[in-house]
C-alpha cells in the first residue's frame, strides 16, 4: 500500500441494522468510496464491518455507516483501529464466516 494507505478499522453498528440493507448499503458505499473488507451481521443483532483503506476513505465509509440505509437507525458505531493486514481485494457481504 502507499503511504497513508494502512489502516483498518475494525468496526460494531448496533441499532435497527439487521433486516433494513444495511450491509448492503455499506458494501456499496465501500465500493464507491474505495474502502475493501466485508459487513457481515451479528448473532446480537448488530452489525460487524470490516474496512481497510486510506485513513480518510475509511472515515469518510464510517460516516456513511452512522448515517445507514434509509429504513434503518443508527445507535451506535465503535470502532477499533489498526494497522491494515492487505487481506482483502474487495468489499463483500459475510454469511456466517463465508465471503459472498
Amino acid at each position: 500500500m502507499s503511504d497513508g494507505a494502512g489502516v483498518r478499522a475494525d468496526i460494531v453498528v448496533s441499532g435497527r441494522v439487521q433486516g433494513v440493507g444495511f450491509r448492503e448499503f455499506s458494501r456499496k458505499a465501500a465500493e464507491r468510496i474505495g474502502v475493501v473488507g466485508y459487513a457481515m451481521n451479528l448473532h446480537d443483532g448488530r452489525v460487524s464491518v470490516v474496512a481497510e483503506g486510506t485513513r480518510e476513505s475509511v472515515d469518510t465509509l464510517i460516516a456513511e455507516l452512522r448515517r445507514g440505509p434509509r429504513l434503518g437507525r443508527v445507535e451506535n458505531v465503535e470502532i477499533r483501529w489498526g494497522a491494515a493486514r492487505g487481506e482483502f481485494g474487495a468489499f463483500g457481504i459475510r454469511y456466517a464466516g463465508r465471503d459472498t
